[in-house]
């Protein structure tokens, strides 16, 4: 496996649960960290989105093609 870089940017905790919930059905290596800080109390998760994947450089495509069609789907309101 490849060094593992940032990958793309969820914008919710919805998102975030079907991403991964995709990418550990397919065997993808990822790390999903999220942006939440108790001391801020999530101010950064409104300004910068819920957090970001991170991934080995060779599976970034397909991860942003899966985000891709997750809010694509939610954009015309079918299911995922």
């Amino acid at each position: 496996m490849g060094e593992y870089i940032k990958v793309v940017i969820i914008d919710n905790d919805i998102e975030a649960l079907l991403l991964a919930s995709i990418l550990e059905e397919r065997g993808i290596p990822h790390v999903m960290r999220s942006y939440y800080d108790t001391a801020y109390d999530g101010l950064f998760q409104t300004q910068k989105g819920w957090g970001h994947v991170s991934a080995p450089r060779e599976y970034a495509d397909e991860i942003k093609e899966i985000l891709s069609d997750i809010r694509e789907k939610a954009t015309r309101g079918d299911g995922v």
